[in-house]
């Protein structure tokens, strides 16, 4: 790590007790965090990268991380990042496996442990009794030489140029390295282990991840009895009633056996209002409505829905869901759609 004062310093210097930000001087320090990662990227071990994450991906057991301090959120957020990925993986606290977490770890399991000084007492009171309990362990580590790098089965440096506190002491760059070395590792694995987006979409049913990819139409559409229906023969003025109470904005117009035959809008009302005056209570529905509505079926993604329903020429707010063989059974709204989280 570098001792030379960082070109920024001046930064604190001058912007001491001050009521604003200077515009010129943040953009430095971004600049310089940006040079700082630039060194761990030009100059990271690739074979200690290669070693580490083949480990991963051929453990047995369980993938734990350890950390104390901001390493310790690090190594969390790792672990946490591995099981959303379908990875057994955990966080053991060092301090908490001395008092009995310890009894967790299996001979099949991996400890990995993240620390900046690959000093850390908490970790190295934690190594004999992990070694006791014959895990695999790794060092991640970014000062050369260290204590860990000597009693651990596989070492991996993540190159620190300095931090970039103007004192070389805030932990702001070797976290972001850490964390950008755990979370590229987790999508090697992720490639390597060949998970699709449908088991991704699996682990997060509750998020809009999730739900893009779990949901289909069938799960958000309104059914039959809350659809807003009419017959093509209907008089326009005797379905308002229809047209606005079902929340759909529209009329679904079919035949005896329930065919979709078209659809009429309350744009299409105001349009034909306007064009037709009073004429208006003579029109059926069957000659102002769309012949042609886009359609949807009910085994499609909810988010093609959400994509069909903003596809050219011109937006809408809802798709008639039908059959095979032409027979509505249902309607998915864009308001259905968002309320849905999608």
């Amino acid at each position: 790590m570098g001792s030379l004062p960082p070109p920024y310093l001046d930064f604190f210097h001058h912007s001491a007790k001050q009521d604003s930000i200077d515009p010129d001087q943040l953009l430095k320090l971004f600049k310089a965090q940006q040079n700082y990662l630039n060194h761990f990227f030009q100059n990271l071990d690739l074979s200690q990268t290669l070693s580490f994450t083949q480990t991963l991906l051929n453990a047995k057991g369980t993938i734990y991380f350890t950390g104390v301090g901001k390493s310790g959120f690090v190594s969390q957020k790792i672990s946490q990042t591995l099981v959303s990925l379908g990875i057994k993986s955990g966080f053991l606290s060092p301090v908490d496996a001395l008092h009995g977490d310890i009894g967790i770890l299996d001979p099949q399991d991996v400890l990995v442990m993240f620390s900046k000084s690959g000093n850390t007492e908490e970790l190295l009171k934690l190594v004999p009794c992990a070694k006791a309990k014959r895990v695999f362990l790794i060092s991640v580590t970014s000062v050369k030489p260290n204590s860990l790098m000597g009693v651990c089965d596989l070492n991996v440096h993540l190159p620190l140029e300095r931090e970039l506190c103007p004192f070389d002491l805030a932990p702001v760059t070797s976290t972001a390295i850490q964390m950008v070395f755990g979370d590229t590792v987790a999508i090697a694995l992720m490639g390597a282990r060949n998970l699709s987006r449908e088991e991704y979409a699996a682990n997060h049913p509750a998020g809009r991840i999730g739900k893009s990819l779990i949901f289909k139409v069938r799960d958000v559409m309104k059914k039959k009895e809350d659809l807003p229906i009419c017959k093509e023969g209907d008089l326009i003025m005797d379905q308002l009633v229809e047209l606005t109470s079902k929340g759909c904005g529209c009329l679904l117009v079919i035949d005896e056996e329930f065919h979709l035959l078209g659809t009429f809008t309350d744009g299409d009302l105001r349009r034909t209002l306007k064009a037709s005056g009073e004429g208006i209570f003579k029109l059926t529905v069957g000659e102002m409505c769309n012949r042609k509505p886009r359609t949807i079926g009910s085994d499609a993604m909810a988010a093609d829905a959400m994509q069909k329903m903003e596809s050219p020429p011109s937006p809408v707010q809802f798709l008639p869901v039908i059959d095979q063989d032409n027979v509505l059974i249902g309607i998915v709204t864009l308001h259905g759609l968002v309320s849905a989280g999608l």
